[in-house]
């Protein structure tokens, strides 16, 4: 979230505004009714948000529920990770896209140091979090000399990196396509030091092209700039204040928080998610030019990737 836009002064929405917990884990639940296997929390930060393991605890509740994970920068994991393992998280990324504290600060415009992520992830190895993903977006001339480095550091069943094309996200990141480095030339880079075997998908829409490698460890490449996959695409978002968006480019998102407060039931919210769900039509990743870069789209930091 860019200091100049969110800075102290800025005035964010009402508590009001947002689901409670009960809302969120309500409309979890519908969704999982509906066939979603995995929940995600993600953010903006997630763990910003007061009482988070609540949360975790009564998602982590709901039957029929394969997977529930959360994504992080990693700077309060010391702090966070055994409580959140002890609510019922299953799993934990975290978003590190160097080893360089210039770098690191460069493309997270961060405030807090490397070393605090480093030491998060290891509190969350100690807190029993196996296998800890680790999320990578790559940037032209910024950070692409630290792809083989991030996977010598994060070698082994303990960790699962994944390789992110730079995405033109919203609307604040200045987003350009010769920023871009696509997958080819990420594996390119992988393929001069370690031995890549590829593994089939765990499941139909799974977003990473995934590997072996000789190094002990798993890779994963995320290609929705150079190799969209939006016919396979399988994910909702919520965002925090109530509104459903099919795609992570989306311009608007559809409000549910209104229905849900005015008395919908269960099976009143069934029928809207599914109605929105079945006739979507999003595929922003394979027209993408430079006049739908001029749309107007929801930034990262609601949609949370």
């Amino acid at each position: 979230m860019p200091k100049e836009i969110f800075g102290h002064a800025y005035a964010f929405l009402p508590r009001s505004e947002l689901l409670s917990f009960e809302e969120i884990t309500r409309l979890a639940r519908i969704f999982v009714g509906l066939g979603a296997q995995k929940l995600r929390v993600t953010g903006g930060e997630p763990l910003l948000r007061k009482g988070l393991e609540g949360l975790i605890s009564m998602l982590a509740s709901i039957d029929g529920l394969r997977d529930l994970t959360l994504t992080t920068n990693g700077s309060l994991l010391v702090q966070k990770a055994q409580s959140l393992r002890t609510a019922g998280l299953h799993r934990l990324t975290v978003s590190l896209d160097s080893l360089d504290d210039a770098t690191f600060r460069t493309m997270n415009d961060a405030d807090f140091p490397l070393a605090q992520v480093l030491d998060g992830i290891q509190a969350a190895q100690t807190a029993g979090f196996v296998p800890i993903k680790i999320n990578v977006v790559v940037k032209r001339g910024v950070n692409e000399a630290d792809v083989a480095p991030l996977v010598r550091r994060f070698s082994g069943p303990q960790f699962v990196v994944r390789f992110i094309e730079y995405m033109d996200v919203g609307t604040t990141n200045g987003w350009q396509l010769r920023d871009v480095v696509p997958g080819a030339e990420i594996l390119a880079r992988l393929r001069t030091e370690f031995a890549l075997e590829p593994i089939p998908p765990q499941y139909h829409g799974e977003v990473a092209t995934r590997f072996r490698h000789s190094g002990g460890g798993e890779i994963g490449v995320i290609t929705s700039v150079s190799a969209p996959f939006c016919g396979d695409c399988t994910r909702a978002r919520l965002s925090a204040d109530g509104r459903l968006y099919t795609c992570l480019f989306a311009s608007h998102g559809h409000d549910l928080r209104k229905p849900l407060r005015a008395g919908a039931t269960d099976a009143d919210l069934t029928k809207l998610i599914s109605g929105i769900w079945s006739v979507r039509t999003d595929r922003y990743s394979e027209i993408r030019s430079e006049q739908t870069g001029a749309i107007p789209k929801a930034e990262m930091s609601l949609l949370g990737g």
